[in-house]
Formats: C-alpha cells, sequence, structure tokens
C-alpha cells in the first residue's frame, strides 16, 4: 500500500526518524517543517496523509486541521502532540482530526497508525487493493450515507462529514434501530487503541448532531440510549410507532 505522505514536523530529528520509517514502507515523503508550508503542500499536492505536529511555528497543527476542513479537504490526518490532557486530545478531534499520537511515541506503533488510516481512507474511496468495490447506499429516512463516494445528505441537502464522523455515521446507518455501544463506535474509529477514551465518541456524535439534526439539543435521528450508547433511528418511523 504505497501512499503520498506529507509530514508537517518542525523537530528536523523526529521528521527525518518518520521519513525513514515510512520510505521503508515504500510510501512517497514530503517533509515540512511549519503549519503554513504544510497548507501549503496540501493544497499543490495530493496526499493520502497528512502526519502532523500540534506545536508549530508560523500556524500551529489545531490551525492546519481547522482550515483543511473548513476547505471541505477530506485527508486523513494522523496528530502528533506532546500535549497529554483529554481536553487537548479531544480538541484535535472536534476539529476533524482522525487521530492521535502523544510523544513519546513508538515508530512501530505510529506505522500501525499510519497503515490503518490509510486503509480506511482506500475503502472509503471505494478503492482496495483489487480494484473497485461499490457498497449499498445506507437509508434511514430522509439520511442517506453513500460509503462508495463517501457523501452524506440530509432531505436532500449535502452534509460534510470528517473522516471520523463518517465511519460512526456509516456504522450507525448500517443498522438502523440498533444501539451502538461507545466501545463498538470506537472500534468503528480506531480499533483497540489504550490513549482515546469514550469521550471521542460524545465529540464526533455532538458535532454530527449539529449537521444532521433540525434541533441538535433535542435530536430526533441520532439518539442517546442512556447507559448503553447511541444509535440512528427514522424519526418519521418512531412518530408513528409513538402514536399507534
Amino acid at each position: 500500500m504505497c501512499a503520498n505522505v506529507i509530514i508537517a514536523e518542525d523537530d528536523e530529528k523526529q521528521a527525518e526518524l518518520l521519513r525513514r520509517y515510512l520510505e521503508r514502507e515504500g510510501h512517497a515523503v514530503t517533509v515540512v517543517g511549519d503549519g503554513l508550508a504544510a497548507l501549503d503542500a496540501v493544497r499543490h499536492g495530493e496526499p493520502d496523509l497528512l502526519v502532523l505536529d500540534v506545536m508549530m511555528p508560523r500556524a500551529d497543527g489545531l490551525d492546519v486541521v481547522r482550515v483543511l476542513r473548513a476547505e471541505s479537504r477530506e485527508l486523513p490526518v494522523l496528530m502528533l502532540t506532546a500535549r497529554t490532557t483529554e481536553d487537548d486530545l479531544l480538541l484535535g478531534l472536534d476539529l476533524g482530526a482522525d487521530d492521535y499520537v502523544t510523544k513519546p511515541y513508538s515508530p512501530r506503533e505510529l506505522m500501525a497508525r499510519v497503515r490503518t488510516l490509510l486503509r480506511r481512507n482506500r475503502r472509503s474511496a471505494g478503492t482496495v487493493e483489487s480494484g473497485p468495490v461499490d457498497e449499498a447506499v445506507l437509508t434511514v429516512g430522509t439520511l442517506v450515507v453513500d460509503p462508495t463516494r463517501h457523501v452524506v445528505s440530509v432531505d436532500g441537502e449535502a452534509v460534510e462529514c470528517t473522516p471520523g464522523e463518517f465511519r460512526i455515521l456509516a456504522a450507525l446507518a448500517a443498522e438502523p434501530d440498533r444501539v451502538f455501544s461507545r466501545q463498538q463506535l470506537l472500534a468503528e474509529l480506531h480499533g483497540f487503541d489504550r490513549y482515546i477514551s469514550n469521550r471521542t465518541v460524545d465529540v464526533h456524535v455532538m458535532n454530527l448532531r449539529k449537521k444532521i439534526e433540525p434541533a441538535p439539543r433535542r435530536p430526533a435521528r441520532l439518539l442517546t440510549v442512556f447507559g448503553v450508547g447511541y444509535k440512528l433511528t427514522d424519526p418519521a418511523k418512531a412518530a408513528a410507532r409513538a402514536s399507534s
């Protein structure tokens, strides 16, 4: 699985170490040393993944993610951070990062995260090693999720989702009215991960509600099942069941 990877890291020794590990796995690597250079490299290249340090000159990693998502770029972003408080880590996910690794990190673990993000990105783009994959369009009431084209719409209006939000929504839409625990949804995002807490799912759900619910504080589609997790339902069918 050869990919075009951008490393945005102002620590030259760390950047060189990452470059060597990525090139050893057959990836083409571009290294930049600040946030503005990272934005320029993404805009003028066709990267498959951005490995992004949080603390950088000119523009930090959080600002880079904020700008990329505002530009509707669905490029997977793996953040590198020395910040270990949960709120700092969740902020990156809230802005649209797909995963993060805290420093100091194991290069082997980081490479495993890279492989996971690249594999999932290829699946969401509708390609695997053997060629194109067609996945069924998922419909829950007026909510439509197209896994092959990576498109979401509500009432016919397009909805922009980050890759993490999309994976959660697609998992829920594949089995309407099934209650998913937070751990099950975390598995959709990252697999087993000793760093990420259940609050990660809550952040993604909160952001999804802002995008697919008419009244996010009173959700009708993406519901909380207290003490268990979340489910996706058709509001019209739920209303009909309640009145019968």
